[in-house]
């Protein structure tokens, strides 16, 4: 699920993204939290509009049997213009339950 939503949201492909979540999802993102399906693809579409930007996997790593950690980095035209960010990844059933993105 975990490379579905990744592969999906560098793509734009929101509906596809969306799936790889749990319905009662929460997402923690730049201090926003977006809980259930509706509310994570009205962030995913935002995000994939407000800003232009490369992202690169730089490094995953699996914590225990259900959290696993991306680390990303990106560059594009928000503000800073570079970041490396961590995407905190818990799985429920074999969907993203949360998913907590910070640098």
């Amino acid at each position: 699920m975990i490379t579905r939503y990744l592969t999906a949201h560098r793509a734009h492909d929101t509906a596809t993204a969306v799936t790889a979540f749990t319905r009662e999802a929460t997402v923690i993102d730049d201090g926003n939290t977006y809980e259930g399906t509706e509310a994570i693809g009205k962030w995913l579409d935002r995000s994939a509009t407000e800003f232009t930007y490369t992202i690169h996997l730089t490094g995953a790593q699996q914590t225990d049997a259900t959290r696993y950690i991306a680390t990303h980095h990106l560059e594009g035209n928000f503000p800073g213009g570079i970041i490396d960010l961590r995407y905190q990844f818990t799985l429920r059933d074999g969907l993203i339950e949360r998913l907590v993105i910070e640098p």
